[in-house]
């Protein structure tokens, strides 16, 4: 009986392991996820920086404001990861920290958009002179 209530304690310990570790994937692509955004965004200034162009200016700034957001979004799934190692119900932390990770994929996906905006309009802003 004794070896029976072992195994389970241990299956436990195991199972809520493996939510936290996770929400700590999670919250650690997100992080990923937030640092790609701000490369892209810092791309869009250069291109912005280079060209002077109001095109060029207005996709870098969306660039960071979708690195800001990406960055939000990462604070919120190290919080959720965070969450469940303090006591928080693991799975929804993981749920919590995997739906901000994704957030902040979609961010790093726009500020890739608009890095690349950036990029055509100093482009098309050179062709032109």
């Amino acid at each position: 009986m004794n070896l029976t209530r072992t195994l389970l304690a241990s299956a436990l310990v195991a199972l809520l392991a493996a939510c936290s570790n996770g929400a700590q994937d999670s919250a650690q692509d997100a992080q990923k996820s937030a640092a790609d955004a701000q490369q892209q965004a810092d791309k869009a200034q250069q291109a912005a920086d280079q060209s002077q162009n109001a095109a060029t200016t207005q996709a870098a700034d969306q660039a960071q404001q979708s690195a800001d957001q990406a960055k939000d979004a990462a604070g919120q799934a190290q919080a959720a990861a965070s969450a469940s190692t303090a006591g928080g119900t693991p799975e929804a932390a993981k749920d919590a920290a995997s739906n901000a990770a994704d957030q902040a994929d979609k961010s790093a996906d726009q500020a890739k958009d608009a890095a690349s905006n950036a990029k055509d309009a100093k482009d098309d802003s050179s062709t032109k002179k």
